[in-house]
């Protein structure tokens, strides 16, 4: 497998995860396959990993998470900016693995997979070859 396929997986795979994540705290997944089936389920998940945050400020902070993972998704999608966004989302994924280890645990934490998400995130934003990404487009137009 060359490294232009493994990294247009990691961002295909990593925007798909965000993507997911977000349809199913918008109820767009049956119930059968649903974490969180709606946003009220999303945020008192958001909380109980986060519990050194007021109430208060917990539909802000889950808003904040699910705009960055939409826009991060988007962009690695199209390959904008792909060690920029790839390194976001790596700090992102971090900071959703420790809070999920500091709450629930650690095995929660590796159940879900975040660290090896973070991981490939972090490994993608490494990768320094361009391939069926926009960027390319762009340096090609700026030469």
């Amino acid at each position: 497998m060359t490294q232009n396929i493994i990294k247009l997986f990691l961002r295909l795979a990593l925007a798909g995860g965000f993507l997911s994540a977000v349809a199913d705290r918008f109820g767009m997944y049956s119930p059968a396959n649903s974490t969180w089936g709606n946003w009220d389920s999303f945020l008192e998940f958001t909380q109980m990993i986060n519990p050194w945050f007021p109430e208060s400020i917990i539909p802000t902070l889950g808003a904040v998470a699910t705009a960055a993972e939409v826009i991060f998704a988007l962009f690695l999608i199209i390959g904008f900016k792909t060690e920029l966004f790839a390194k976001l989302s790596g700090y992102l994924l971090l900071v959703f693995a420790l809070s999920m280890t500091f709450s629930l645990g650690i095995k929660s934490a590796f159940d879900y997979s975040v660290f090896a998400a973070t991981a490939g995130a972090f490994a993608l934003s490494v990768m320094s070859n361009k391939y069926l990404e926009v960027d390319n487009l762009i340096s090609n137009r700026k030469s």
